[in-house]
Formats: structure tokens, C-alpha cells, sequence
């Protein structure tokens, strides 16, 4: 495969990252596209990037993603460090669906009764709400751990309530064995009245009304229609995709767990993605004359878009020049929104191999799942031992 000359933009951004050194840090996410990602230090899913941003010494790290990654590096980063983001303006559609304002006023009526409802926000969320579920006491997840962090959260109360995003929740429930009847989605309208305080009392996992917009493009059809073509193919997506479109599939997981797939897959593999288009192009570049790799249908991210080498470039030339405009973190929200980001980062790295906790949970008559939860591979399994309404149960179930 010839490269392609370099343009203009990448020219100077290569210059200027050889000028800056050391002081400079580029890191990206997996959903960027080529022109802008090739010039980073650091590629990664959300999980990665938080983990690798404390060991960063740089001066200066320049992110290549949306804002609320930013947001998560910037808390996360060195006291003196500044943390640029090309575009304040590429934000994350799911993020904007969970205002900190709403948030707590709807975990102040879900908790007003003393039930101690612990929020797990995914990443997808801006540093105000990842504010308020520290202050509540809950953490952070991603997509590559939401099962490990799921169990925690309800190792901590009597209940978990996940936002933003409703079909991560119900995947990775059902992976956990929690059912249908033990959740219950919020209707969070007339600025949190709406709430069916019943209903939410009744349900272990209290589900947040958001999704990725993005990932809402996939549906079964779309995998009926492949598999029809050809027989022999695999389908993998991302579990931001409704749970209809996962169970529909071979495969869900993070875009780690994505990569790894297809560079695991056997030669002459033919491989359906169901993801953001930029991460699938490259897979399909990177994997040419071994396997097929193609999208089950393109669907881009205009905010990740966004960031782009003309952007970069200027990001750059301001670092250089003394012209720059860091991300700022509101002195209120730091501790509780670092707290929450900590304990996500803590859990993952004790690998929560003990079974504690969850007696509350239990009285209440819900399931409550073995925290015993290792990465997500597709062919691990877990051990469920919990109360359901319908009378006790001690099962295996899928991971």
C-alpha cells in the first residue's frame, strides 16, 4: 500500500510537533479521522485515554476527540498542565441528553425516601454531571468495563441508576442476568416531575432515556440483510446499539474489544462492523488482502468530525505563539467530578474479584449479580446468585 503524500496541514503539524518535543502530547480517539489521528502520540477508547492522561509528563496535551473526553483529561491531568481540544464546539449529542441540573433533581426525589440509589454515569456525560454522581457517591464507566463497574455500583446501595445511555444499560444487564422487570426507564419530562417514583422504588437498575445517536442507525434488518448476502460472515457492533441489534449480532464490545476481533479474525474473514465509519474504514485499510471488513451501514460522528487538521494545525501554532485556550475546570465541581473518574479507575485496577455487599439489595427482592467480572470476553461466564420476584434462582448465564 503506497502512502499518501503528506498536505499542507500535515506538513506543519509534523514540524511543530518536532519544534514542541517533549512538552507536546497528542492523544485520539478511535472514531477521528486518518488526517487527524495519524498524528498521535496516544489512540485509545475512552477507557484507555483516562488511563494513560496521569502518566502523561507533557507541557501540554492536545486532545482529538469531543468535549467531554477533554473535560475527563483535564480533570485527570498534572497541576500545571494544559489540555487543548481543537473544537469546544465538538460535543457528544448523548452527553447534552443529561443536564447536571436535571440529574439532580431527579436523584434528589429517587433518594428523598433514604434509598441510597447509586448513579454510574457513562463517560458520555460532561464534567457538571460526573459532578453530581460523585457527590452521590457513584463512578464513572466505559463501554470496555461497564459490566465490572456495573457490579460495583450495586455492591454500593440498594440499586443502581446508569445514564445516559438506556441500551448500554439494558446490554449490559443482560449480560449480568438482570431482566427487563427489574429495571424501569425514567421519564424525565417536565424537568424531573414526570418521574414514576413507584415504578423507580420497585426496579434494581433505573435507566436514564438516552442513546447514542449515532449508534441508533443500526437495526436487525440491516444484519438479516448480510447474512442473507452471505451466510459465512461475522457481525460485530458496539453495545451503544439497542439491544435488539445485539443480541442480532456475534459480537458487542467496546472499539478495543472491536479491534482486537478483527485483528484476531482468521484469514479470509469477512466481518460486518457496526460502529462510527472512521473506525471501520481503517480496520478495512489496515486488514486489506487478509479479510473483509466492511460496515454494516456508515454512520459518522459530525462532532468528532470536527477535529480537524486545519484545527490541529492552529491548536499547534498557538501552543508555539503563547496563544492557547485550555480547558477549564470549575473549582466546585473538580473534587466530586474527579472522584467519580477515581473509583471507576480504582475498581478496574482491584479487578473486584470478591462477593460482598448487596444485603440491601437482596431485602428489596432484586438480583444481585457476582461482582466476580473479568474483562469483556465473549465467551466468559457469570454466575448469578440472587432473589427474583418470581422466587429464588441460582444460575449461569452468557457473559
Amino acid at each position: 500500500m503506497t502512502t499518501a503524500p503528506l498536505s499542507n496541514d500535515a506538513r506543519a503539524i509534523e514540524e511543530l510537533r518536532s519544534k514542541l518535543g517533549g512538552r507536546l502530547t497528542i492523544v485520539g480517539h478511535h472514531y477521528e479521522q486518518e488526517a487527524t489521528i495519524q498524528h498521535c502520540d496516544i489512540r485509545g477508547d475512552s477507557l484507555e485515554l483516562a488511563r494513560r492522561v496521569p502518566g502523561i509528563a507533557s507541557d501540554y496535551i492536545v486532545f482529538c476527540g469531543v468535549y467531554f473526553m477533554a473535560e475527563s483529561a483535564a480533570l485527570l491531568a498534572r497541576e500545571g498542565q494544559q489540555v487543548l481540544l481543537p473544537d469546544h464546539s465538538a460535543d457528544c449529542v448523548m452527553a447534552q441528553m443529561t443536564p447536571a441540573r436535571l440529574l439532580d433533581r431527579v436523584l434528589g426525589r429517587l433518594t428523598a425516601s433514604g434509598r441510597k440509589l447509586v448513579p454510574l454515569a457513562y463517560v458520555n456525560t460532561s464534567l457538571a454531571v460526573k459532578a453530581v454522581v460523585g457527590r452521590y457517591g457513584g463512578a464513572v464507566c466505559t463501554s470496555a468495563n461497564a459490566e465490572k463497574m456495573m457490579n460495583w455500583a450495586f455492591r454500593q446501595g440498594d440499586g443502581v441508576l446508569f445514564l445516559p445511555d438506556k441500551n448500554l444499560a439494558r446490554n449490559t444487564a443482560r449480560k449480568l442476568g438482570i431482566t427487563g422487570r427489574d429495571t424501569h426507564i425514567l421519564d424525565v419530562r417536565k424537568t424531573g416531575e414526570a418521574v414514576d417514583l413507584e415504578a423507580a422504588d420497585k426496579a434494581a437498575l433505573v435507566l436514564w432515556p438516552g442513546l447514542c445517536a449515532i449508534h441508533a442507525r443500526f437495526h436487525p434488518e440491516q444484519i438479516e440483510a448480510v447474512r442473507k448476502a452471505d451466510p459465512s460472515c461475522k457481525v460485530i457492533v458496539h453495545p451503544e446499539c439497542s439491544p435488539e441489534v445485539v443480541r442480532a449480532a456475534d459480537g458487542a464490545g467496546s472499539t478495543t474489544y472491536i479491534i482486537e476481533y478483527v485483528r484476531n479474525a482468521p484469514d479470509g474473514a469477512h466481518i460486518y462492523v457496526g460502529t462510527e465509519i472512521n473506525l471501520v474504514e481503517r480496520l478495512a485499510r489496515e486488514q486489506e488482502g487478509r479479510i473483509r471488513v466492511e460496515a454494516l451501514r456508515s454512520s459518522a460522528c459530525s462532532n468528532m468530525a470536527k477535529i480537524t487538521p486545519e484545527k490541529l494545525r492552529a491548536t499547534l501554532e498557538g501552543i508555539v505563539a503563547g496563544n492557547t485556550d485550555p480547558i477549564t475546570v470549575p473549582s466546585e465541581d473538580s473534587a466530586p467530578a474527579k472522584a467519580s473518574l477515581e473509583r471507576m479507575l480504582e475498581a478496574c485496577a482491584k479487578f473486584l474479584m470478591l462477593v460482598g455487599g448487596g444485603e440491601n439489595l437482596l431485602k428489596k427482592g432484586f438480583p444481585f449479580p457476582n461482582p466476580a467480572i473479568a474483562e469483556p470476553i465473549p465467551s466468559q461466564r457469570v454466575l448469578v446468585v440472587g432473589k427474583t420476584r418470581g422466587g429464588s434462582s441460582v444460575e449461569h448465564i452468557s457473559a
